[in-house]
């Protein structure tokens, strides 16, 4: 692999062969990624259970059927000053050095949270779907969900989609069960 001489990346893990190509992203808070294509073989892991089932909340952000629970993270001192820096950006000129330096820190929050997201949400689907044969998760009508003004913050700072989509990845690759069960059902209190 050939990386030019002035780029010096912080590497997340190992390339497990030669990329075929290099993205070079920027994100807006001024954050540059280096995104590669690689071949990767399926992985064969062993399951320690039969099946589990998810039930997705929002004091708790997962209750198993084994009677785990997976505290989700604390987003709220992260949330209020965005909200205030919002405040701040409003009132600033539109062109102003200000602005975008406050623009930037706005930018960085809202990053930080989606890390901090992204972070919890690979760990515990990749627990989850390693542990287990068979998954089953609750569909949720996220959408009607977010129409109740008092929760729709949090609900949108939870990431129930992405978690799903992680889980359906992961099954697939680690050639699980995944298996999604109806709104309609009593999850709750089964």
């Amino acid at each position: 692999m050939i990386i030019p001489q002035n780029v010096n990346p912080i590497w997340s893990r190992k390339l497990t062969s030669a990329p075929s190509s290099v993205t070079v992203i920027k994100d807006c808070a001024n954050r540059y990624f280096l995104s590669f294509v690689v071949e990767v073989e399926p992985v064969k892991i062993d399951f320690l259970h039969i099946s589990i089932g998810v039930d997705l909340g929002i004091k708790t952000f997962a209750v198993m059927s084994n009677g785990e629970k997976a505290e989700s993270p604390d987003y709220l001192k992260l949330d209020r000053k965005i909200r205030k820096l919002q405040k701040k950006l409003a009132r600033q000129p539109k062109g102003s050095n200000r602005r975008n330096k406050t623009r930037i820190k706005i930018a960085k929050l809202h990053n930080q949270i989606t890390d901090t997201r992204k972070d919890f949400l690979h760990k515990l689907s990749t627990k989850i779907v390693s542990e287990n044969q068979a998954i089953v998760l609750e569909d949720l009508n996220v959408s009607g969900l977010v129409k109740n003004r008092k929760l729709a913050r949090v609900i949108s700072l939870q990431g129930w989609r992405e978690f799903r989509t992680l889980c359906e990845a992961k099954s697939q690759k680690f050639s699980r069960v995944f298996h999604v069960i109806s709104r309609w059902e009593a999850t709750s209190q089964i």
